[in-house]
């Protein structure tokens, strides 16, 4: 009796292969979908070592009080600043440390908030506008903001004051020019840098 073309060697070894294949299939297909479910069992339910991937817990004092936070690891030192510990002098303006309307005391040294961590600062001693002066106790630099108008919209003027805090104790030289370039990070839109300069000046001879 002759043989059926698809009994042949080479048909059937096709079969079984074809036949692998679909079987194959089926478990990568069960596989998949289970770890589908999976996936969705773990998003509905996060696990604590996952929470413990994305946030911190930082330990910090911030104008001479401790203050401990979990924040997400994004976020930057002025968002915790002014939405966890609610001091919102220190202003929130280009985002992108051009303006220096965000700059506050770290350690003693001036920094720009909103492009530094709140995570990296565990253990930091920061220092804002409020924990500079409060109306009745000015610190020296923010009386001669007012002394000499300083301000006008008076935005920029927090970190315009912590920023000339700061240059009181940095190397820079006596001339107009020196000062000037001190305070080149701090933007005034308004315009009032002959009068910031002059406060400066009132400080730094005092």
């Amino acid at each position: 009796m002759p043989q059926h073309p698809d009994d042949s060697p080479e048909h059937a070894s096709r079969r079984t292969f074809l036949q692998m294949i679909g079987i194959t299939g089926m478990a990568s297909g069960v596989r998949w979908s289970n770890a589908q479910a999976g996936a969705s069992h773990d998003q509905a339910h996060p696990r604590a070592a996952r929470l413990d991937d994305t946030h911190s817990h930082v330990k910090i004092v911030v104008n001479g009080k401790p203050h401990e936070l979990d924040v997400d690891n994004r976020t930057s030192l002025l968002d915790a600043l002014r939405n966890e510990l609610q001091l919102t002098g220190t202003k929130k303006g280009c985002d992108h440390g051009q303006c220096g309307a965000c700059t506050v005391h770290v350690n003693g040294r001036r920094i720009n908030a909103c492009l530094s961590l709140a995570a990296m600062h565990d253990g930091d001693e920061v220092t804002t506008i409020e924990g500079l002066g409060q109306p009745g106790a000015l610190h020296p630099m923010q009386q001669a903001f007012v002394d000499h108008d300083g301000y006008q919209c008076g935005y920029c003027t927090p970190g315009q004051i912590m920023s000339a805090v700061a240059v009181l104790h940095e190397k820079w030289g006596d001339s107009d020019a020196d000062l000037r370039e001190a305070m080149s990070g701090n933007i005034c839109r308004c315009g009032a840098y002959k009068n910031i300069l002059a406060a400066l000046k009132q400080v730094r001879r005092s």
